[in-house]
């Protein structure tokens, strides 16, 4: 639990501060001076008596007891300095904006160990080192600027870099968004964008929490807790909206299989925050966006109206929400008429809603209200209008403050003329403390984003039915490396996984006996080699027995063979499900279209293990090549619920089994009655 010291402190201490506020001393303190904070300041400086008008000690030692410091004094000297304060003045809060600690060497690494051990020692709570600071509502502990405004109701922000924050809450401010918190956690020596995310969770009250969390990250130091805590703060009714840096392909290391290749971390973050719920944004328009979309209601469809006075606006916002999965539909009827009847002679009605460059402020009210009360279609209403520099817009804006106060469903003002009546937006946003979508694009890619995220999945789901004894015996008995067949054939049955009928020969008698079992045509793989088909090891559509001797004879010749497996040929269309564990993150479980298609497409989705089956089942259906698992052109489709359990099952096996580093079944063979594991690849490391 984080400490109320920290967080609503009944005095704070400045330890470095400064007269210069171009200094991190000078300027933290200028802000916490200006701030709400209603309790008393202290400030040490050996070389001042007052500072910004507050009388100041020499050193801590003269301090009376505290109850959170913010150090701005240089690294080396801040080991001692929480010394005192920590065992001596009863502070419980720390914020230390020096750097010079772990992010720089050794010594600095060693100094950053000591503050978090003492500050552990008597339950204390650290921001940093090497951060702009900390502020919410009670007061402001950051030496950086703007300060934003600040609200209970606001956006609590969670994020990895200082300097990033600023430009940030730069964007976010410019369109009218409020904080209630920005935690600036720095090198996160005691407490990171997670144990944050815990405390707001542990903490979070219905009637005073903020319901929006925005984060930016450039690592996710414990994934299982960042899960944990956003799924339990989304199912209270928060919304979380988040930036992960740093997931180029420059960053993913190779691997030996296609697996492997494919899940980079980057898929591990992109699986995470899927599965909590989380919507991922990739850059500060993005981010600041989404999060101010989440501050008005709720959007409870996918059908907008477009309310415009300006046609282009309207057709590239149309064009965005068509694309991304949001529909623009079309309204007519009686209603839809009756409406025309009221606007100027030219308008339009049929969504977009164009009541033209001369429409009023009353005719906006009317079609509002129409959309809210007689288009029963509409889930929400975006509303373009700016200026051409001709008149004002007071009284527009006027209207729609008022009607966004009444209406329940969602209305997004998109004003976009900010510089011809910059005066009415700055007014409708700090008077009337609404928020500004300037550019209708990204209003429209954000607010399908939202759209397109899941809700969180249960962290717990049910398993299919297997044999977990089965698994454990064969996982327990196998030794690190890839497993032999007959270890994966078990390993397939206790899973439940449906596999083809198959055999292992190491002589070309065997070879010719279970040809006959087996029946033909045939297909004959080597076994050793890891990619068949490049070494010549696969042969398709084995017909008779003096193939099956020729073939044989020249497979066992290839380098690594050890054996042949031998199946009968099966058709179908290839897919492709596969596991692969990523560090922290735990277990991925990737499917998506096989054979040469996950090499030259890279169609494929991840999801992280344990699996319920609407995840499988979505990251099915959102393949781009998900019309052809369907049937597309006349071509048999395939059974696409045996292939979301086979994906169920595979997570369940790796959940059972996490010594699996990486599996593979490629391909699988779907047809429009079964799908069947035709070939696979396992791995085990302990």
């Amino acid at each position: 639990m984080i400490s109320q010291k920290l967080i609503n402190p009944k005095s704070i201490v400045v330890v470095g501060a400064s007269n210069d506020v171009q200094k991190p001393g000078g300027k933290v303190l200028k802000n916490l001076l200006s701030s709400n904070f209603k309790g008393t300041v202290y400030v040490v400086n050996p070389k001042e008596a007052e500072i910004q008008g507050v009388q100041c000690h020499h050193k801590v030692e003269e301090l009376p007891q505290v109850d959170c410091a913010i150090l701005a004094i240089a690294a080396k000297y801040c080991p001692s300095t929480v010394d005192v304060l920590a065992k001596e003045k009863s502070c419980g809060g720390f914020i230390i904006l020096s750097a010079g600690f772990s992010e720089e060497n050794a010594e600095g690494a060693a100094f950053e160990r000591h503050i978090t051990e003492t500050i552990n020692s008597v339950e204390g709570s650290l921001i940093g080192p090497n951060c702009t600071g900390f502020l919410n509502t009670n007061y402001c502990g950051a030496f950086d600027a703007p300060i934003p405004p600040l609200s209970s109701k606001g956006v609590d922000f969670i994020t990895g870099s200082g300097a990033t924050a600023v430009f940030i809450k730069e964007q976010g401010i410019t369109n009218g968004l409020s904080f209630n918190s920005v935690w600036a956690v720095g090198n996160s020596a005691q407490m990171g964008i997670e144990e944050v995310l815990e405390h707001l969770d542990n903490t979070f009250n219905p009637e005073t929490s903020s319901h929006v969390i925005m984060l930016y990250m450039e690592k996710v130091a414990n994934p299982q807790k960042l899960l944990k805590h956003s799924i339990s703060l989304i199912n209270k009714g928060c919304k979380i909206a988040g930036i992960k840096s740093g997931g180029s392909a420059a960053g993913s290391r190779a691997a030996s299989s296609h697996t492997g290749a494919l899940a980079t971390s980057d898929v591990a973050v992109e699986a995470l925050f899927r599965k909590a719920g989380i919507v991922r944004c990739h850059n500060r328009e993005e981010l600041t966006t989404v999060c101010e979309i989440f501050m008005h209601p709720e959007v409870k469809g996918k059908n907008i109206a477009i309310i415009t006075h300006a046609g282009g606006p309207a057709v590239m916002l149309t064009d965005v929400l068509s694309n991304n999965g949001m529909e623009v539909p079309h309204i007519e009827g009686p209603d839809a008429d009756e409406l025309l009847t009221k606007l100027f002679a030219g308008s339009a009605v049929g969504n977009p809603i164009d009541f033209l460059a001369t429409g009023t402020a009353e005719q906006l009210g009317t079609i509002i209200d129409y959309c809210e009360n007689k288009f029963e279609k509409i889930d929400a209403m975006a509303v373009i209008f700016g200026s051409p520099g001709l008149f004002a817009n007071w009284e527009v804006y006027q209207v729609l403050d008022e009607k966004m106060k009444t209406c329940k469903k969602p209305i997004f003002p998109i004003l976009p003329s900010i510089i011809n009546v910059k005066e009415e937006i700055a007014d409708f946003i700090q008077n009337k403390h609404r928020i500004n979508f300037p550019e209708e694009c990204v209003f429209g890619n954000a607010l399908a984003k939202i759209y397109n995220t899941p809700k969180p999945a249960p962290l717990q789901p049910q398993l299919p039915n297997v044999d977990v004894n089965a698994i454990r015996s064969i996982i327990d008995k196998a030794e690190n490396g890839y497993i032999a067949p007959e270890m994966i054939r078990g390993l397939l049955d206790a899973a439940g996984i449906s596999r083809a009928g198959e055999a292992n020969v190491t002589n070309i008698n065997s070879a010719v006996e279970e040809a006959k079992k087996l029946g033909f045509p045939l297909v004959m793989k080597v076994i050793g080699p890891v990619h068949k088909s490049d070494v010549g090891g696969v042969v398709l559509n084995v017909k008779d027995e003096e193939t099956v001797r020729h073939e044989f004879e020249r497979m066992m010749k290839i380098k690594d063979t050890t054996a042949i497996l031998m199946q009968p040929m099966l058709s179908g269309m290839e897919l492709f499900c596969g596991a692969k564990r990523e560090a922290k993150f735990g277990t991925m479980v990737l499917a998506g279209l096989g054979g040469i298609f996950i090499e030259v497409l890279k169609d494929v989705n991840a999801g992280l293990v344990p699996l319920c089956h609407d995840e499988a089942m979505r990251m099915i259906a959102t393949l781009r090549g998900f019309k052809m698992l369907k049937g597309v052109r006349g071509q048999e489709g395939i059974n696409i619920e045996k292939f979301v359990d086979i994906v169920v099952r595979l997570s369940a096996l790796v959940h059972i089994a996490p010594e699996i580093a990486e599996m593979d079944l490629n391909p699988l063979l779907g047809k429009a009655d079964q799908v069947v594991a035709v070939d696979a690849r396992i791995r085990i490391e302990k």
